[in-house]
């Protein structure tokens, strides 16, 4: 089964299109607990609400062998049924980037990886010869600052055009087969409409809820497809800290039913 089946299959199993993030901070977790048994105790309290998991990087490798550790027994203890996404952004040359794909896909078995594409096609094809995994181009990302070259004019034959539209096409270019897809901020509802019609069967992973801001309602209104999927709309925060304490894994369980049922509620009202 590749990623967007099992995508797929996921969504319509569990009715969400809910993905939680994963991102162990331990001055946010309570005390004395260890990062692989808070993603367990979330895990087990939230695997049949969610599409996906999104497992960031950054937040393993920050606490050295013990996060590394972590993070390879959380990808192993997540249910074979739900796709786990690599949140690396990972973009270089050559043979750093087939090194790269090796390390994500080969080595931790992500079904998905993000990737940036600012080095072009050269350091994206390593990670698109994986057939049978998602590649999640960034696109318009839901952080204040993609301003600065996300939203610069390019000149184009036909005018000109944001980068983001720019970098939409170049990833449907790229799509042989069919494993590509986009991440586009729930902060930036009129680009993720703009990026879905131009790109209506192409997965979206929408980060940029909850702690960042972005309207939910928009978020699937503009995000999700005309089946009513293909859209993943990742929450972390707010869903794996809904409580300082002990009781975290059952307060997440609520969070994410909450939010589960929220998304589902917009459904029936597409935005375009």
């Amino acid at each position: 089964m590749n990623f967007i089946e099992k995508l797929t299959s996921a969504t319509q199993k569990n009715k969400s299109l809910l993905c939680v993030g994963l991102d162990p901070d331990p001055e946010r977790m309570p005390d004395k607990i260890g990062i692989f048994e808070f993603n367990k105790a979330i895990i087990g309290a939230t695997s049949d609400l969610v599409c996906a998991y999104k497992l960031n990087l950054a937040f393993y490798e920050a606490q050295g062998d013990e996060g590394l550790d972590a993070l390879k027994r959380t990808i192993k203890y997540i249910p074979d049924d739900v796709p786990v996404i690599g949140d690396a952004k990972r973009g270089d040359i050559g043979n750093t980037a087939k090194a790269y794909a090796k390390a994500i896909f080969d080595n931790l078995n992500f079904d998905a990886t993000t990737v940036n594409p600012y080095l072009g096609f050269d350091s994206i094809e390593p990670f698109i010869q994986y057939r049978d995994k998602g590649i999640f181009i960034l696109c318009r990302t839901s952080n204040t600052g993609a301003v600065d070259f996300q939203s610069l004019r390019c000149e184009v034959e036909s005018g000109y055009r944001r980068l983001f539209e720019l970098v939409a096409p170049k990833a449907r270019e790229w799509n042989i087969h069919g494993n590509i897809g986009l991440v586009v901020g729930a902060t930036y509802p009129e680009e993720l409409r703009l990026i879905r019609q131009s790109h209506p069967d192409m997965p979206i992973l929408i980060p940029g809820i909850g702690a960042q801001g972005g309207d939910l309602a928009s978020a699937v209104g503009y995000g999700v497809d005309s089946q009513g999927e293909k859209a993943i709309i990742n929450s972390s925060r707010q869903i794996i800290y809904a409580s300082p304490e002990n009781d975290f894994a059952p307060a997440a369980r609520r969070a994410a039913s909450e939010l589960r049922e929220q998304i589902n509620s917009y459904l029936s009202t597409p935005k375009y």
